[in-house]
């Protein structure tokens, strides 16, 4: 009977602490579910870079062409300093592309699917009929709306998203000063030549840099966040879960760059 006393008197509490430590835990994992969902947002583009803190827009006189361009800060401001090197070996380098989120990415992409803008001179909505290798023409260059690293402010164009530029006495000058010295400043060429240590993404890009200090936290991420669902919303996205395209793009890039 003292037992049974004592429980009785005891029990609002237990009870209640019990109450509290449940309602905590889940508390811990709303937030939880809330980071992971707001996590998601960012690395598949779907936000304005203007609207957020950690992005800035890029000066006028460091870019090409007239269009606004964002950056994460960290990314643009390691990208002035090794534009301020470069500079002493009489190289200029200027932001060709920077940010572009998930709209942005869906207006490029869905203007090859319907044709609109021509791809090696085809419209591929009638050179390319069927959609699932119409889908992988575009990807030889442009990436799915979602899974562009350009979502993340860490990626820039340098000079000139052209691989004739890069021919050209001015266009060699340039990657090989970029190779020899964009790295002591974080930056890695992403896509580089195709072969036995990259067999598969996009074609070799010698324009497109990545920030590594923040880009290989994200391509982490990426990998244990996304799944094929998450990558939708956009002409052609039936043909996503054929593809594999997490393994054969996001994680299909310079080994040096993981």
């Amino acid at each position: 009977m003292i037992f049974l006393s004592v429980v009785l008197t005891f029990l609002p509490y237990f009870t209640e602490d019990f109450l509290d430590l449940r309602q905590q835990e889940e508390e811990k994992a709303q937030k939880e579910k809330e980071k992971v969902a707001e996590l998601k947002i960012y690395l598949t583009g779907k936000f304005d870079p203007a609207q957020r803190d950690d992005f800035i827009q890029i000066s006028s006189e460091h870019i090409l062409g007239e269009n606004t361009m964002y950056l994460r800060k960290e990314t643009y401001g390691a990208y002035l300093e090794m534009k301020k090197a470069a500079k002493k070996n009489d190289i200029e380098l200027k932001i060709a592309s920077a940010t572009r989120n998930f709209d942005y990415q869906k207006d490029i992409w869905e203007k090859k699917w319907i044709g609109y803008t021509m791809v090696n001179g085809e419209d591929l909505s009638k050179s390319i009929p069927d959609g699932q290798e119409r889908f992988k023409k575009i990807l030889e260059y442009s990436a799915v709306p979602g899974t562009s690293r350009h979502h993340w402010g860490t990626d820039i164009d340098i000079n000139n998203a052209n691989p004739e530029y890069f021919e050209t006495e001015s266009g060699r000058k340039v990657y090989d000063w970029l190779t020899k010295n964009a790295s002591l400043f974080g930056f890695c060429q992403t896509y580089n030549l195709k072969g036995s240590t990259r067999p598969t993404g996009y074609n070799e890009e010698k324009w497109h840099w990545s920030y590594l200090p923040l880009s290989k936290t994200f391509t982490q991420e990426y990998k244990n966040l996304i799944k094929d669902e998450d990558i939708e919303g956009f002409l052609g996205d039936e043909n996503v879960p054929n593809l594999n395209l997490i393994d054969n793009y996001i994680l299909g890039i310079n080994p040096d760059c993981l």
